[in-house]
């Protein structure tokens, strides 16, 4: 299948390669968007084959004995690193952000842009220039319409990454959140924690959690014979709590190391919140 190089109608682009899927924006003058697009789309063209040259590392457990050669793959194993210690993970949990930074970066080096953003599936990389701001709608479940609430980041905050994981997206979860957002200060770091905090959201053994090993789902997958979660049936609302204060647990111990800038976790329509500077003054949408 060829890759897609598509400017959309309403003046952003769409670049997608196998299962990178990227919708971009750039604000600034005409051409300077025009020279970023363009440079995004070079860039772009080699991302997917430079990781895939080192995918068994990639999917084998982070160890900081085993540093991946490429840009992007070392950008992804730096992020996944700080989580290694206490969990199972592999430089894959930080790919979408990872890959996002790398073409934002080019886009940038390439022309002065006020604003910049590129969206991974839901992994989002930032630039913001001195006095801008952009708002972001976050979701309470990535499978449907609909926003919980939004948040606007402004350019002297300290937060150039945004993404979201929970079992209802495109990658498989340990957990049972519905979503989990995170802050945090690149794409790739936002990527990793994400996929952490939400695993923790998690109740072991509940009957009403089906889950499969993620290798029957996908042979490739980097996560193996785990159990990844497939449905979740009804949870009464004590087991909504005891579950997100789980992962509320985990997010907060991302943010005393300073992994995180903040984190949004949603289950069966309840929503924890973590927050060490006031980022997420959200309203209900």
């Amino acid at each position: 299948m060829r890759a897609v190089v598509q400017r959309l109608t309403d003046g952003r682009l769409h670049l997608q390669d196998g299962p990178i899927d990227l919708i971009i924006a750039a604000m600034g003058p005409e051409r300077a968007i025009d020279v970023a697009y363009a440079a995004a789309s070079r860039r772009f063209a080699t991302v997917l084959d430079e990781l895939c040259a080192e995918l068994p590392l990639l999917r084998a457990e982070a160890s900081a004995a085993h540093m991946p050669q490429g840009v992007v793959a070392q950008r992804m194993w730096r992020a996944v690193l700080p989580f290694a210690t206490d969990a199972f993970i592999t430089p894959m949990a930080a790919v979408a952000g990872a890959v996002a930074e790398e073409i934002l970066g080019a886009m940038t080096g390439a022309a002065g842009l006020g604003r910049a953003y590129v969206n991974n599936g839901g992994d989002i990389a930032l630039h913001l220039a001195a006095g801008e701001g952009l708002a972001v709608g976050m979701m309470d479940r990535p499978d449907r319409p609909g926003l919980f609430g939004s948040l606007r980041i402004a350019a002297d905050r300290p937060v150039r990454g945004i993404a979201t994981s929970g079992w209802r997206g495109r990658s498989f979860s340990l957990g049972i959140a519905d979503a989990v957002t995170v802050l945090a200060g690149t794409a790739a770091e936002a990527d990793a924690a994400a996929t952490i905090i939400a695993n923790a959201v998690d109740l072991p053994d509940h009957p009403a959690i089906v889950r499969r090993p993620a290798s029957d789902l996908d042979p490739q997958s980097d996560l193996r014979d785990r159990l990844v979660t497939v449905a979740v049936g009804t949870l009464s609302t004590a087991e909504i709590d005891r579950a997100l204060a789980s992962g509320g647990a985990v997010a907060r111990h991302g943010l005393e190391r300073g992994l995180i800038r903040a984190a949004a976790l949603h289950l069966g329509g309840h929503t924890v919140t973590v927050d060490g500077s006031a980022l997420l003054n959200r309203h209900v949408a």
